[in-house]
């Protein structure tokens, strides 16, 4: 099979929900109180200046394709980082948040109170098979992954395409580019915060991806760019 010649992951800028959901976290609540659902949560005014930073980063950087999560806060990010670069712009869900089911809007002291067999569960299985009820597994989220980029390398050899998405969805395209394991990608995930409107990205070399940067900011800290934020609405509870 061809190989694209560059993949690029953005996460979202810092979006409202992201505020909320630290704030709740640092006070010691239990709840998350965001009134929009996950989908519709929109980009702060920090989140809309940190994705105007990734447009200049893209323009030095141009990719053929970009491929974003539905959610409005990563829409929102392509829309203002992709603005004047004529590039194509595909909405796949494939690409959206991970699903937490009954965890959702629960701080990590919300699901030890609420939920304390659940937090048992979740330490028996690990993070990566665990899936809370009505919600996915980090191996549910990375099969729909790893469908979306064999089409994107079946449809695009040796192309250069651009993912907007989520957290998670930057430390598990790591985990498949890189061939991974369970491991790797669990003290990964442990190890590292991904910045708001951070790029990670890969290039060919031969038939394989290799690393190119990941979860750079550098491009956000200009003179005049906004501070980094790294909080995420739909983070899994620790």
């Amino acid at each position: 099979m061809e190989q694209l010649d560059w993949l690029a992951v953005v996460r979202h800028g810092l979006s409202t929900g992201n505020v909320t959901a630290q704030d709740a976290e640092t006070g010691g609540a239990e709840i998350i109180d965001i009134p929009e659902r996950d989908a519709d949560v929109p980009l702060s005014d920090t989140g809309r200046e940190q994705a105007e930073a990734v447009g200049e980063f893209l323009r030095e950087h141009r990719p053929d394709l970009a491929i974003v999560s539905p959610y409005l806060r990563t829409r929102q990010t392509a829309e203002i980082a992709l603005a004047g670069l004529d590039v194509p712009f595909v909405v796949d869900e494939r690409l959206r948040d991970r699903e937490l089911g009954v965890l959702d809007l629960l701080t990590g002291r919300g699901v030890q109170v609420r939920l304390p067999e659940e937090a048992k569960r979740r330490a028996r299985h690990g993070k990566f098979y665990y899936r809370p009820p009505g919600g996915e597994s980090w191996a549910d989220v990375l099969l729909r992954l790893r469908a979306l980029l064999r089409e994107v390398r079946e449809d695009h050899p040796h192309g250069r395409v651009v993912l907007f998405a989520h957290e998670a969805t930057v430390l598990m395209v790591r985990y498949l580019a890189e061939h991974l394991l369970e491991q790797d990608l669990m003290e990964l995930a442990h190890a590292t915060t991904i910045a708001n409107c951070s790029v990670s990205s890969w290039k060919r070399d031969g038939d394989q991806l290799v690393p190119e940067r990941f979860n750079a900011v550098e491009h956000l800290h200009r003179e005049d760019a906004p501070a980094t934020r790294q909080e995420d609405v739909n983070a899994e509870p620790v």
